[in-house]
């Protein structure tokens, strides 16, 4: 696996990556290339003209082990590029804009420590924006704040998942349609913990995805089971035993919370995914049984990425260049989904106009890759 780390033009991210491996090549690199060393031994060396501009490095690893590449300032540690994953044997290539400065190569082999290479000195043009890494001890303060925020979420969760499993006991199955959406709203703004939550998340959020029997099926359970009986006509018998199941998996969710421990290198990434998923399965409709909620769906997840985001700020304020556009395109985004509520209730996907469609499409879409910049600044990596 390489990362792809920017556009460099774009102002928001580091460099990128191109090309898959190429194996042990012993030509002489492309017009305007510079191969560079990848090893313990002679990390860095081959870049012997150093010259401002858009430069794209070959980066050949001739150790017998897989290494990772930063290509940084040596006094201040700021990476301007970065490639992950390059075997034995290997090349990958860099594309980084430089400027007036100082650079070296760094190699972090899998399992030995790093080695920096030759320092080069630049005395002319502009570079791109640099990121001084993060590491996983940085990570560890935001990360602990938000699982104590996922607490209080789940309680809330508890209390109004009990709201509609009452409705539904009673048979008001009007009142249960009113407390489904707050129970099933407040579990998706915790968008960040789902891969902690572990086989939970399938039996609290899971759809009919991959079961045989689809929506009949007996392991479909959660709140989209609920929500396709209470929008289908299903008597309130038979929906008793789905709302027990789920506040039994809600409450030892919560009560198991404060013993889980979120992986805090994994937290610049939920960022990023939360609406990532929310374009592939809210805005697509993937996830509708009958509600028709999906755009609240996705504005809950937006309430979901802020919480991260807000954890997260005080690393991407010194790192993050256009942290101000981000700010920009969450505020876009909450206008634009606030536009489709009414009330308690939600425009359905169905029922909006196709450039209504495109345009919610094209804000979360635009999010959603300045969220990668989250996920890449926020990649814990190895200094030694």
């Amino acid at each position: 696996m390489f990362v792809v780390l920017a556009v460099v033009l774009g102002g928001t991210l580091l460099a990128y990556s191109l090309g898959g491996p190429r194996h042990g090549r012993s030509a002489g690199a492309p017009s305007g290339h510079v191969v560079v060393d990848v090893s313990e031994s002679h990390c860095g060396r081959g870049w012997t003209r150093p010259e401002p501009g858009v430069r794209t490095f070959d980066l050949h690893n001739s150790s017998d082990g897989a290494a990772e590449v930063y290509l940084e300032d040596p006094a201040s540690q700021a990476v301007y590029g970065e490639v992950e994953g390059i075997g034995p044997g290997t090349t990958r290539q860099l594309t980084v804009r430089l400027g007036k400065g100082a650079y070296a190569f760094k190699c972090v082999p899998d399992d030995a420590d790093a080695v920096t290479g030759p320092t080069v000195h630049i005395t002319s043009g502009s570079r791109g924006p640099g990121a001084a890494p993060v590491t996983q001890h940085d990570l560890i303060p935001p990360a602990l704040s938000y699982q104590k925020w996922v607490g209080g979420g789940l309680d809330d969760v508890v209390r109004l998942t009990a709201t509609l499993k009452d409705a539904i006991d009673r048979g008001d199955l009007a009142a249960a349609r009113s407390a489904w959406l707050p129970a099933h709203l407040e579990y998706e703004r915790l968008g960040a913990a789902y891969d902690a939550f572990g086989d939970a998340d399938r039996a609290i959020n899971g759809t009919d995805a991959g079961l045989a029997g689809g929506v009949r099926d007996k392991d479909f359970a959660g709140f989209h089971r609920i929500e396709y009986g209470l929008w289908h006509g299903e008597a309130a018998a038979g929906l008793r035993a789905p709302a027990a199941a789920l506040v039994k998996a809600v409450t030892g969710l919560r009560d198991s919370w404060s013993q889980t421990r979120m992986d805090p290198a994994q937290l610049g990434l939920r960022a990023h995914e939360i609406l990532e998923n929310t374009v592939q399965f809210e805005l697509t409709g993937r996830t509708d049984y009958g509600s028709g909620s999906n755009l609240a769906t996705s504005r809950a997840n937006l309430d979901g990425t802020r919480e991260v985001l807000s954890r997260l700020r005080p690393l991407l304020a010194t790192r993050y260049a256009d942290l101000p556009g981000l700010d920009k395109e969450l505020d876009r985004a909450q206008h634009s989904l606030d536009g489709f509520r009414h009330g308690d209730d939600w425009t359905s996907l169905d029922a909006l106009t196709r450039a209504q469609r495109e345009r919610a499409d094209s804000v979360l879409g635009d999010l959603v890759e300045r969220l990668a910049s989250v996920a890449t600044l926020c990649d814990p990596r190895r200094t030694v």
